[in-house]
């Protein structure tokens, strides 16, 4: 299995650049955690890498039908139970088994539950499992751990490293320790440089 290869990559959100030359490789079995400050440009790179924005400049390499990305938002569908809205995800990416998915977040007692009538923190857990039923190598995730309990964060953190044992990749944005043997990358040192703008305000980023 082939890695995914960052190279050079620059950024924009809102038009103007957050982020440039930004290179990595992620390899199979491998993490890389994204560290930096709120508003510094975190999702806006995921978002470049899952192919959801083009980049200003550089190249994403090995991306093509690998990623799974999960975002701020769960992605899931409030009418639908549990175990429905797994199905349904499972379908979308070629019928993947949901039963570890249910299993590797505890999500057996409420599998028959309709989805807008979980807990934040049980629509994060069911958000995350979508991941395990995707068959997607590369698992972006864009901090992860909102809304998850010290006990959940721990399974999150277990399916991450059973989904590296078995030659997956995982890149996050997190804030927080989740006890993960990877390569820490500090974004702060990749800040776009915007002299070109007079007086350009930031609270806006």
């Amino acid at each position: 299995m082939t890695g995914l290869s960052i190279s050079d990559l620059a950024v924009l959100r809102g038009g103007v650049p957050v982020l440039e030359g930004i290179s990595f490789t992620l390899e199979p079995g491998q993490a890389v955690i994204l560290r930096g400050p709120n508003g510094i440009g975190k999702t806006t790179l995921l978002r470049t890498i899952a192919g959801l924005q083009p980049p200003l400049a550089g190249t994403v390499s090995g991306a093509e039908d690998r990623i799974a990305y999960a975002a701020h938002a769960d992605g899931i569908k409030p009418t639908l139970s549990v175990t429905e809205n797994l199905t349904f995800w499972a379908s979308v990416f070629g019928g993947q088994d949901i039963a570890p998915a249910i299993a590797a977040f505890r999500l057996e007692a409420l599998a028959q539950r309709p989805a807008g009538a979980l807990s934040a923190g049980q629509k994060r857990r069911l958000g995350l499992a979508r991941m395990l039923v995707t068959g997607r190598p590369i698992w972006l995730f864009d901090e992860p751990t909102v809304s998850l309990d010290r006990e959940a964060v721990g399974w999150f953190a277990d399916a991450v490293r059973t989904h590296l044992a078995g030659g997956g990749m995982a890149l996050l944005a997190t804030h927080i320790d989740l006890g993960l043997d990877g390569q820490v990358l500090d974004l702060a040192p990749f800040k776009a440089v915007l002299d070109h703008l007079d007086d350009f305000d930031e609270a806006f980023l």
